[in-house]
Protein backbone atom coordinates (compact mmCIF):
# COMPACT_ATOMS: atom_id res chain seq x y z
CA UNK A 1 0.00 0.00 0.00
CA UNK A 2 1.40 3.14 -1.04
CA UNK A 3 0.17 6.26 1.29
CA UNK A 4 -1.34 9.42 0.21
CA UNK A 5 0.04 12.87 1.03
CA UNK A 6 -2.71 14.11 2.29
CA UNK A 7 -2.06 18.33 1.49
CA UNK A 8 -3.95 21.76 0.10
CA UNK A 9 -2.05 22.33 -2.83
CA UNK A 10 -4.49 23.71 -5.71
CA UNK A 11 -2.21 21.09 -8.01
CA UNK A 12 -3.61 17.86 -5.79
CA UNK A 13 -7.26 19.36 -5.26
CA UNK A 14 -7.89 19.79 -8.55
CA UNK A 15 -6.76 15.85 -10.09
CA UNK A 16 -6.59 16.51 -13.93
CA UNK A 17 -6.91 13.19 -15.07
CA UNK A 18 -10.20 12.72 -13.10
CA UNK A 19 -11.56 16.34 -15.25
CA UNK A 20 -10.44 14.38 -18.61
CA UNK A 21 -12.56 11.40 -17.35
CA UNK A 22 -15.37 13.30 -17.38
CA UNK A 23 -14.91 13.80 -20.87
CA UNK A 24 -15.03 10.38 -21.20
CA UNK A 25 -18.28 9.74 -19.36
CA UNK A 26 -19.88 12.76 -21.38
CA UNK A 27 -19.42 10.87 -24.46
CA UNK A 28 -20.40 7.59 -23.10
CA UNK A 29 -24.22 9.31 -22.76
CA UNK A 30 -23.77 11.23 -25.83
CA UNK A 31 -23.05 7.92 -27.86
CA UNK A 32 -26.30 6.57 -26.12
CA UNK A 33 -28.58 9.22 -26.95
CA UNK A 34 -27.02 8.82 -30.36
CA UNK A 35 -28.58 5.60 -30.42
CA UNK A 36 -31.65 5.88 -28.95
CA UNK A 37 -32.73 8.58 -31.39
CA UNK A 38 -32.14 6.55 -33.89
CA UNK A 39 -30.26 8.76 -35.98
CA UNK A 40 -28.56 6.44 -37.91
CA UNK A 41 -30.74 4.21 -40.13
CA UNK A 42 -28.03 2.13 -42.05
CA UNK A 43 -28.38 -1.25 -40.79
CA UNK A 44 -24.22 -1.85 -40.27
CA UNK A 45 -23.33 0.92 -39.13
CA UNK A 46 -26.82 0.80 -36.43
CA UNK A 47 -25.37 -2.06 -35.20
CA UNK A 48 -21.94 -0.68 -34.16
CA UNK A 49 -23.10 1.99 -32.48
CA UNK A 50 -25.65 -0.05 -30.82
CA UNK A 51 -23.25 -2.17 -29.95
CA UNK A 52 -20.71 0.46 -28.73
CA UNK A 53 -22.68 2.90 -26.85
CA UNK A 54 -25.77 0.29 -25.16
CA UNK A 55 -24.84 0.88 -21.67
CA UNK A 56 -23.58 4.40 -22.65
CA UNK A 57 -26.92 5.17 -20.10
CA UNK A 58 -24.49 4.64 -17.20
CA UNK A 59 -22.41 7.33 -17.90
CA UNK A 60 -25.09 9.52 -15.62
CA UNK A 61 -23.21 6.57 -13.28
CA UNK A 62 -19.92 7.58 -13.94
CA UNK A 63 -20.83 11.02 -13.22
CA UNK A 64 -22.30 10.28 -10.36
CA UNK A 65 -19.65 8.24 -9.01
CA UNK A 66 -16.86 10.72 -9.76
CA UNK A 67 -18.58 13.75 -8.28
CA UNK A 68 -18.80 12.22 -4.77
CA UNK A 69 -14.79 11.16 -4.85
CA UNK A 70 -13.99 14.74 -6.14
CA UNK A 71 -16.09 16.84 -3.44
CA UNK A 72 -14.67 14.48 -0.76
CA UNK A 73 -11.16 14.56 -2.07
CA UNK A 74 -11.20 18.14 -2.47
CA UNK A 75 -12.66 18.97 0.91
CA UNK A 76 -10.61 21.45 3.27
CA UNK A 77 -10.61 23.39 6.05
CA UNK A 78 -11.41 27.27 6.07
CA UNK A 79 -15.43 26.75 4.13
CA UNK A 80 -18.82 27.12 5.50
CA UNK A 81 -21.32 24.59 4.66
CA UNK A 82 -23.33 27.55 3.29
CA UNK A 83 -20.51 28.53 1.02
CA UNK A 84 -20.04 24.99 0.15
CA UNK A 85 -23.84 25.09 -1.35
CA UNK A 86 -23.57 28.57 -2.93
CA UNK A 87 -20.38 27.33 -4.59
CA UNK A 88 -22.43 24.36 -6.00
CA UNK A 89 -25.19 26.37 -6.75
CA UNK A 90 -22.64 29.07 -8.90
CA UNK A 91 -21.49 25.77 -10.80
CA UNK A 92 -24.74 24.19 -12.03
CA UNK A 93 -27.35 27.00 -11.99
CA UNK A 94 -26.75 29.41 -14.30
CA UNK A 95 -26.25 26.81 -17.07
CA UNK A 96 -29.22 24.74 -16.20
CA UNK A 97 -31.12 28.19 -16.94
CA UNK A 98 -29.59 29.28 -19.75
CA UNK A 99 -30.89 25.68 -21.48
CA UNK A 100 -34.12 25.47 -19.72
CA UNK A 101 -34.97 28.67 -21.28
CA UNK A 102 -33.76 27.52 -24.59
CA UNK A 103 -35.87 24.17 -24.05
CA UNK A 104 -39.10 26.33 -23.52
CA UNK A 105 -38.11 28.63 -26.85
CA UNK A 106 -37.80 25.35 -29.22
CA UNK A 107 -40.89 23.98 -27.20
CA UNK A 108 -42.82 27.21 -28.24
CA UNK A 109 -41.36 27.11 -31.35
CA UNK A 110 -43.14 23.48 -32.02
CA UNK A 111 -45.71 24.49 -30.61
CA UNK A 112 -45.91 21.98 -28.32
CA UNK A 113 -48.08 22.14 -24.88
CA UNK A 114 -45.98 22.93 -21.49
CA UNK A 115 -47.21 22.07 -18.46
CA UNK A 116 -46.44 25.00 -15.78
CA UNK A 117 -46.23 22.20 -12.70
CA UNK A 118 -43.31 20.38 -14.90
CA UNK A 119 -41.67 23.22 -16.35
CA UNK A 120 -41.62 25.19 -12.39
CA UNK A 121 -40.37 21.12 -11.07
CA UNK A 122 -37.49 21.78 -13.58
CA UNK A 123 -36.48 24.98 -13.04
CA UNK A 124 -36.04 24.46 -9.39
CA UNK A 125 -34.36 20.98 -9.89
CA UNK A 126 -36.79 18.88 -8.09
CA UNK A 127 -38.27 17.11 -10.74
CA UNK A 128 -36.25 13.73 -9.78
CA UNK A 129 -38.45 13.47 -7.42
CA UNK A 130 -41.82 13.10 -9.36
CA UNK A 131 -42.84 9.98 -10.32
CA UNK A 132 -45.29 11.19 -12.73
CA UNK A 133 -44.26 9.96 -16.07
CA UNK A 134 -43.05 12.74 -18.76
CA UNK A 135 -42.19 15.13 -15.34
CA UNK A 136 -38.66 14.08 -14.40
CA UNK A 137 -37.98 13.94 -18.06
CA UNK A 138 -39.44 17.28 -18.88
CA UNK A 139 -38.10 20.38 -20.70
CA UNK A 140 -34.32 19.67 -21.24
CA UNK A 141 -34.74 16.14 -20.22
CA UNK A 142 -31.15 15.81 -18.98
CA UNK A 143 -31.21 18.06 -16.27
CA UNK A 144 -33.13 14.93 -14.33
CA UNK A 145 -29.75 14.58 -13.03
CA UNK A 146 -29.12 17.95 -11.89
CA UNK A 147 -31.77 17.64 -9.76
CA UNK A 148 -30.04 14.48 -8.06
CA UNK A 149 -26.84 16.04 -7.96
CA UNK A 150 -28.57 19.10 -6.03
CA UNK A 151 -29.19 16.35 -3.26
CA UNK A 152 -26.29 14.90 -3.03
CA UNK A 153 -24.54 18.37 -2.72
CA UNK A 154 -27.46 19.16 -0.42
CA UNK A 155 -26.94 16.11 1.94
CA UNK A 156 -23.06 15.73 1.69
CA UNK A 157 -21.67 19.42 4.12
CA UNK A 158 -23.95 17.31 6.66
CA UNK A 159 -22.65 13.77 6.40
CA UNK A 160 -18.75 15.03 5.91
CA UNK A 161 -17.94 15.15 9.22
CA UNK A 162 -19.28 11.85 10.40
CA UNK A 163 -17.13 10.44 7.14
CA UNK A 164 -14.45 11.86 8.57
CA UNK A 165 -14.56 10.12 11.58
CA UNK A 166 -15.96 6.78 10.31
CA UNK A 167 -13.29 3.85 10.72
CA UNK A 168 -11.94 2.90 7.09
CA UNK A 169 -14.02 -1.07 8.11
CA UNK A 170 -16.94 1.37 7.62
CA UNK A 171 -16.07 3.25 4.30
CA UNK A 172 -15.06 -0.54 3.05
CA UNK A 173 -18.35 -1.80 3.95
CA UNK A 174 -19.75 1.12 1.50
CA UNK A 175 -17.61 0.11 -1.39
CA UNK A 176 -18.08 -3.21 -1.00
CA UNK A 177 -22.51 -2.48 -0.39
CA UNK A 178 -23.07 -0.75 -2.90
CA UNK A 179 -22.42 -2.51 -6.52
CA UNK A 180 -24.82 -5.36 -4.66
CA UNK A 181 -27.63 -2.51 -3.65
CA UNK A 182 -27.67 -1.94 -7.15
CA UNK A 183 -27.85 -5.50 -8.32
CA UNK A 184 -30.63 -6.10 -5.83
CA UNK A 185 -33.15 -3.19 -7.07
CA UNK A 186 -33.69 -5.03 -10.48
CA UNK A 187 -35.68 -7.85 -8.92
CA UNK A 188 -36.49 -5.62 -5.89
CA UNK A 189 -38.34 -3.11 -8.74
CA UNK A 190 -40.84 -5.70 -9.46
CA UNK A 191 -42.47 -4.81 -5.86
CA UNK A 192 -43.49 -0.99 -6.97
CA UNK A 193 -46.32 -0.23 -8.75
CA UNK A 194 -46.64 -0.52 -12.81
CA UNK A 195 -45.11 2.18 -14.38
CA UNK A 196 -42.82 3.47 -11.34
CA UNK A 197 -40.32 0.96 -11.60
CA UNK A 198 -38.45 2.68 -14.40
CA UNK A 199 -38.50 6.15 -12.20
CA UNK A 200 -37.32 4.39 -9.00
CA UNK A 201 -33.90 2.23 -10.26
CA UNK A 202 -33.20 5.44 -12.73
CA UNK A 203 -34.28 8.64 -11.26
CA UNK A 204 -35.31 8.88 -7.96
CA UNK A 205 -32.45 10.84 -6.05
CA UNK A 206 -32.24 8.48 -2.90
CA UNK A 207 -31.80 5.42 -5.32
CA UNK A 208 -29.27 7.12 -7.69
CA UNK A 209 -27.10 8.40 -3.86
CA UNK A 210 -25.75 5.21 -3.71
CA UNK A 211 -23.39 5.87 -6.27
CA UNK A 212 -22.80 9.05 -4.97
CA UNK A 213 -21.66 7.63 -1.56
CA UNK A 214 -19.56 4.93 -3.18
CA UNK A 215 -17.25 7.82 -4.80
CA UNK A 216 -17.29 9.62 -1.29
CA UNK A 217 -15.97 6.23 0.13
CA UNK A 218 -13.41 5.24 -1.55
CA UNK A 219 -11.72 9.01 -1.78
CA UNK A 220 -11.96 9.57 1.75
CA UNK A 221 -10.29 5.96 1.84
CA UNK A 222 -7.45 7.17 -0.54
CA UNK A 223 -7.47 10.26 1.36
CA UNK A 224 -6.03 8.19 4.06
CA UNK A 225 -3.66 6.37 1.95
CA UNK A 226 -5.81 3.10 2.91
CA UNK A 227 -7.29 2.47 -0.74
CA UNK A 228 -6.48 -0.73 -1.72
CA UNK A 229 -6.84 -1.13 -6.15
CA UNK A 230 -4.95 -1.45 -8.94
CA UNK A 231 -2.71 0.92 -10.50
CA UNK A 232 -4.15 3.10 -13.08
CA UNK A 233 -3.14 0.72 -16.31
CA UNK A 234 -4.30 -2.33 -14.70
CA UNK A 235 -7.50 0.03 -14.03
CA UNK A 236 -7.83 1.02 -16.93
CA UNK A 237 -7.68 -2.65 -18.84
CA UNK A 238 -10.07 -3.84 -16.34
CA UNK A 239 -12.72 -0.99 -17.56
CA UNK A 240 -12.36 -1.82 -21.06
CA UNK A 241 -12.88 -5.10 -20.15
CA UNK A 242 -15.49 -5.05 -18.03
CA UNK A 243 -17.09 -3.00 -20.83
CA UNK A 244 -16.69 -5.80 -23.89
CA UNK A 245 -17.91 -8.11 -21.10
CA UNK A 246 -20.80 -6.69 -19.97
CA UNK A 247 -22.01 -7.30 -23.58
CA UNK A 248 -22.44 -11.05 -22.48
CA UNK A 249 -23.98 -10.70 -19.39
CA UNK A 250 -27.97 -10.17 -18.52
CA UNK A 251 -28.36 -6.84 -18.70
CA UNK A 252 -29.90 -6.15 -15.11
CA UNK A 253 -25.92 -6.57 -14.27
CA UNK A 254 -24.93 -4.01 -15.95
CA UNK A 255 -25.05 -1.08 -13.81
CA UNK A 256 -23.70 -3.09 -11.05
CA UNK A 257 -20.34 -4.37 -12.79
CA UNK A 258 -20.08 -1.31 -14.07
CA UNK A 259 -20.25 0.26 -10.74
CA UNK A 260 -16.93 -1.68 -10.22
CA UNK A 261 -15.18 -0.30 -13.41
CA UNK A 262 -15.58 3.17 -12.55
CA UNK A 263 -14.78 2.88 -8.87
CA UNK A 264 -11.37 1.16 -9.63
CA UNK A 265 -10.63 3.38 -12.49
CA UNK A 266 -11.12 6.86 -10.46
CA UNK A 267 -9.24 6.11 -7.22
CA UNK A 268 -6.76 4.53 -9.85
CA UNK A 269 -6.12 7.97 -12.15
CA UNK A 270 -6.57 10.37 -8.64
CA UNK A 271 -3.75 8.51 -7.15
CA UNK A 272 -1.49 8.75 -10.51
CA UNK A 273 -2.05 12.45 -10.37
CA UNK A 274 -1.27 12.58 -6.51
CA UNK A 275 1.92 10.31 -7.33
CA UNK A 276 2.87 11.89 -10.58
CA UNK A 277 2.89 8.82 -12.62
CA UNK A 278 2.11 8.79 -16.32
CA UNK A 279 -2.14 8.96 -17.08
CA UNK A 280 -3.51 8.89 -20.29
CA UNK A 281 -6.76 10.98 -18.94
CA UNK A 282 -3.95 14.23 -18.11
CA UNK A 283 -3.60 15.40 -21.39
CA UNK A 284 -4.56 18.93 -21.96
CA UNK A 285 -7.09 18.65 -24.68
CA UNK A 286 -8.80 15.77 -22.67
CA UNK A 287 -8.94 18.09 -19.69
CA UNK A 288 -10.39 20.87 -21.52
CA UNK A 289 -12.47 18.62 -23.20
CA UNK A 290 -13.58 17.92 -19.74
CA UNK A 291 -14.15 21.72 -18.18
CA UNK A 292 -16.74 21.88 -21.24
CA UNK A 293 -18.61 18.81 -20.18
CA UNK A 294 -20.64 19.90 -17.83
CA UNK A 295 -22.06 22.43 -21.15
CA UNK A 296 -21.93 19.67 -23.81
CA UNK A 297 -24.27 17.88 -21.21
CA UNK A 298 -26.59 20.04 -21.12
CA UNK A 299 -26.83 21.03 -24.68
CA UNK A 300 -26.65 17.68 -26.65
CA UNK A 301 -29.71 16.18 -26.51
CA UNK A 302 -31.83 19.61 -26.97
CA UNK A 303 -29.88 20.37 -30.21
CA UNK A 304 -29.83 16.89 -31.63
CA UNK A 305 -33.24 16.45 -31.48
CA UNK A 306 -34.21 20.39 -32.46
CA UNK A 307 -32.58 19.83 -35.34
CA UNK A 308 -34.13 15.86 -36.01
CA UNK A 309 -37.05 17.77 -35.83
CA UNK A 310 -36.32 20.32 -38.35
CA UNK A 311 -34.93 18.24 -41.12
CA UNK A 312 -38.04 15.54 -40.80
CA UNK A 313 -35.55 12.79 -39.66
CA UNK A 314 -36.95 12.52 -35.91
CA UNK A 315 -37.07 9.11 -35.01
CA UNK A 316 -36.62 7.92 -38.66
CA UNK A 317 -32.72 8.44 -39.31
CA UNK A 318 -30.52 9.26 -41.67
CA UNK A 319 -29.76 6.90 -44.42
CA UNK A 320 -26.63 5.19 -46.00
CA UNK A 321 -23.78 7.13 -44.25
CA UNK A 322 -25.27 10.33 -43.61
CA UNK A 323 -26.52 9.01 -40.07
CA UNK A 324 -22.55 8.24 -38.82
CA UNK A 325 -21.81 11.87 -40.72
CA UNK A 326 -24.37 13.38 -38.96
CA UNK A 327 -23.57 11.84 -35.45
CA UNK A 328 -19.82 13.59 -36.11
CA UNK A 329 -21.56 16.51 -37.00
CA UNK A 330 -23.66 16.78 -33.93
CA UNK A 331 -20.56 16.15 -32.09
CA UNK A 332 -18.89 19.06 -33.60
CA UNK A 333 -21.85 21.23 -33.23
CA UNK A 334 -22.53 20.50 -29.47
CA UNK A 335 -18.93 20.80 -28.54
CA UNK A 336 -18.62 24.58 -30.02
CA UNK A 337 -22.24 25.20 -28.48
CA UNK A 338 -20.59 23.70 -25.21
CA UNK A 339 -17.39 25.86 -25.10
CA UNK A 340 -19.15 29.14 -25.68
CA UNK A 341 -21.66 28.09 -22.47
CA UNK A 342 -18.74 27.14 -20.51
CA UNK A 343 -16.89 30.43 -21.77
CA UNK A 344 -19.58 33.27 -21.90
CA UNK A 345 -22.10 31.73 -19.03
CA UNK A 346 -20.69 29.48 -16.93
CA UNK A 347 -17.08 30.42 -16.33
CA UNK A 348 -18.66 34.23 -15.42
CA UNK A 349 -21.16 33.43 -13.79
CA UNK A 350 -19.13 30.94 -11.43
CA UNK A 351 -16.89 34.22 -10.64
CA UNK A 352 -19.50 36.53 -9.90
CA UNK A 353 -21.87 34.11 -8.15
CA UNK A 354 -19.52 32.14 -5.98
CA UNK A 355 -17.98 32.99 -2.18
CA UNK A 356 -14.59 33.90 -2.07
CA UNK A 357 -12.52 31.12 -0.35
CA UNK A 358 -11.55 31.38 2.95
CA UNK A 359 -8.24 30.24 3.65
CA UNK A 360 -7.42 31.35 7.46
CA UNK A 361 -3.78 30.43 7.65
CA UNK A 362 -3.32 27.34 10.57
CA UNK A 363 -1.76 28.31 13.70
CA UNK A 364 1.59 25.50 14.58
CA UNK A 365 0.93 23.14 17.89
CA UNK A 366 3.10 23.26 20.12
CA UNK A 367 6.10 20.95 19.77
CA UNK A 368 6.04 21.10 16.19
CA UNK A 369 8.84 20.49 14.12
CA UNK A 370 10.43 23.13 12.10
CA UNK A 371 10.13 23.76 8.38
CA UNK A 372 11.81 21.27 6.73
CA UNK A 373 12.53 18.59 9.24
CA UNK A 374 10.91 16.70 11.43
CA UNK A 375 8.19 13.82 10.96
CA UNK A 376 6.14 15.48 8.60
CA UNK A 377 9.35 16.20 6.29
CA UNK A 378 9.24 12.84 4.32
CA UNK A 379 5.11 13.16 2.92
CA UNK A 380 5.67 9.55 3.40
CA UNK A 381 2.97 9.21 6.88
CA UNK A 382 -0.20 8.13 6.65
CA UNK A 383 -2.20 11.46 6.43
CA UNK A 384 -5.23 12.14 8.72
CA UNK A 385 -7.99 14.84 8.23
CA UNK A 386 -6.87 17.87 6.70
CA UNK A 387 -5.82 20.43 9.00
CA UNK A 388 -5.21 18.35 11.80
CA UNK A 389 -2.10 16.19 12.17
CA UNK A 390 -3.30 13.71 14.76
CA UNK A 391 -6.49 13.20 12.58
CA UNK A 392 -8.91 14.56 14.81
CA UNK A 393 -11.03 17.83 14.25
CA UNK A 394 -9.37 20.86 15.38
CA UNK A 395 -12.41 22.99 15.74
CA UNK A 396 -12.16 24.53 12.32
CA UNK A 397 -15.34 24.49 9.48
CA UNK A 398 -14.56 22.24 6.76
CA UNK A 399 -14.14 23.21 3.08
CA UNK A 400 -15.89 21.15 0.47
CA UNK A 401 -14.26 21.83 -2.81
CA UNK A 402 -11.05 22.54 -4.22
CA UNK A 403 -10.41 25.71 -6.44
CA UNK A 404 -11.55 25.35 -9.82
CA UNK A 405 -12.30 21.74 -8.46
CA UNK A 406 -12.95 19.35 -11.41
CA UNK A 407 -16.32 18.67 -11.35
Amino acid sequence: MTSVPTTTSPALSRLPSLTGLRWIAAMLVFGYHAGTMRIVAQPDAKAVVDWLFTLGLSGVQFFFILSGFVLVWSARDGDRRRDFWRRRLAKIYPNHVFTWAAALLVMWWFADPVVPRAALENLFLVQAWDPTPGYFYSINNVSWSLSCELFFYLCLPLVLPAIRRAHSGLLWAVVVAVPLVILALWPGQQLLPEGTNWWFTQVFPLVRSTEFWLGVAAAELLRRGHWRGPGLPLASLLFVAVWVVAHWIPAEMWAALLSVAYILVIPAAARADVQGRWSPWRHRTLIWLGEVSFAFYLVHVLVMMTVLRLTGHWGVGLPGWSGPLAVLGFLVVNLALAAALHRWVETPMMRRLAPRRRTPPVPAAPGDAAPGGGAGSGGAALPGPRGSAAGGRDGRPVEYAGPRDPH
